[in-house]
């Protein structure tokens, strides 16, 4: 059986001690006090002298397990027979699995605000961000530290210190945008901390509008051509059994009330056209969707307006900057470009500058294939900007309304958009995004 050293050391001090004490009784019978006061005397100086070594020896030993922490020694500067050695190695390994379950767990959240889609904030009290995830800059672009610079956003985010949720209007380059926006304040080490996630509802929006529009006018296409068509129908039957024999007192009122009812009945016939029209936008299939090649899709539609173009002087001009394909459905994608040239050809009617543009090209964040229509028109109105989009609104003379409504519809089948580009130095601008 092996013994330990220090417990063996300690044990012959220990009858050592017993045996002085013992000495030290039995001269104190023998001989009085005074045989008893030196060697009592020496024994307090050797166990002063012993309790001082020890003292120094334990701060040493501190001192040791002190450095070995901070030089990240796993021996902890003790020799393996030391008591404190197998306790500390116990202390040693439950410090390093805390910190390791502590680095797991950063690692796990760091990966998950990489992944999530949601564009997440830390903003401190003084408006600091101090952390964010890539979300936050493919949402909102670049941007530093600064949470004021983020303009409205940021105002909302510095103002609020308590729970709170709010949609705002957001301007990502040349595409708007709309935000909703949650702030939750909480406390970590005595420090306020703002947690801020934002996401885009701009495409939910568009589409829940795009949906309203479409049942509205399904209501609307019904109940109107349910009154028209019997309308139309005694309209012209008037005018048919109107008698040639049928006289007047006066030949200006027989012309009069047959020229009312030809109008009733053409009238009547073109708000029935008028009202198919609009079925349309309720009635539009999904697309059948096949890879494309944009490029030769473009030039295609391009090849319809060619002989217009020559007649009204209009230079039509292609720029491809990017050779990608795309899943689309080619007839669907072929009338939204119809719809948007022939509303470019219009805008140039009464100019001196007559082109038309078009630039196919790639956005990098995020990744997109943007198809951009410019033509050197008057542009539109800031009034009519807002409205552009909405079924029945036109600015044309005869036109129907629903062109760019249901240009905007096709686009949202197919998981992009179609938005409208202010630029200064130009007429009007469209753009088509692919995603």
């Amino acid at each position: 059986m092996i013994y330990n050293r220090q417990v063996i050391k300690k044990t012959c001090w220990l009858l050592l001690y017993s045996l002085v004490l013992l000495g030290c009784a039995y001269l104190y019978q023998l001989r009085g006090l005074s045989a008893v006061l030196m060697p009592c005397l020496l024994l307090l100086i050797y166990v002063t002298i012993k309790l001082v070594n020890l003292h120094r020896r334990s701060e040493m030993q501190v001192e040791q397990v002190i450095k070995a922490l901070a030089n990240n020694d796993p021996t902890l500067g003790l020799t393996l027979r030391s008591s404190l050695a197998n306790k500390l190695e116990q202390i040693r390994v439950q410090i390093q699995q805390t910190r390791l379950d502590a680095q797991i767990q950063t690692q796990y959240l760091e990966t998950l605000m990489i992944h999530l889609d949601v564009s997440i904030l830390v903003v401190d009290e003084q408006g600091k961000i101090l952390r964010h995830n890539p979300a936050s800059e493919q949402l909102l672009g670049r941007f530093d530290d600064d949470i004021m610079k983020l303009g409205q956003l940021g105002q909302f985010i510095s103002e609020n210190n308590k729970n709170r949720r709010a949609t705002l209007p957001w301007q990502h380059g040349e595409i708007p945008d709309t935000l909703s926006v949650h702030v939750s304040c909480c406390q970590i080490q005595g420090q306020t901390l703002k947690l801020v996630s934002i996401q885009s509802i701009y495409q939910a929006l568009v589409a829940k509008e795009q949906q309203a529009y479409k049942r509205l006018t399904r209501v609307l296409t019904h109940e109107v051509a349910n009154s028209i068509t019997p309308l139309a129908s005694l309209a012209q039957t008037a005018v048919d059994l109107l008698p040639e024999e049928l006289e007047f007192s006066e030949q200006e009122d027989k012309d009069d009330l047959h020229l009312a009812l030809t109008t009733l009945t053409s009238r009547s016939q073109h708000l029935s056209e008028f009202i198919k029209s609009f079925h349309k936008i309720a009635a539009l299939p999904q697309p059948q969707l096949k890879q494309v090649q944009p490029k030769e899709l473009v030039e295609q539609v391009l090849t319809l307006f060619q002989s217009q173009a020559k007649h009204e002087l209009v230079t039509l001009s292609f720029e491809v900057q990017s050779s990608c394909l795309l899943m689309a459905d080619a007839v669907q994608i072929e009338q939204v470009l119809i719809n948007i040239i022939k509303n470019a050809f219009y805008a140039l009617q009464s100019r001196e500058q007559k082109l038309i543009i078009l630039r196919l090209w790639q956005q990098q964040s995020p990744q997109q294939l943007c198809l951009d229509i410019t033509d050197t028109g008057c542009g539109i109105t800031p009034q009519a900007k807002e409205q552009i989009f909405v079924p029945f609104f036109t600015t044309k003379q005869k036109g129907s309304g629903i062109g760019l409504s249901l240009s905007r519809q096709i686009m949202l089948q197919h998981g992009g958009d179609l938005n409208y580009i202010d630029k200064p130095e130009s007429g009007a601008c469209f753009r088509l995004t692919f995603s």
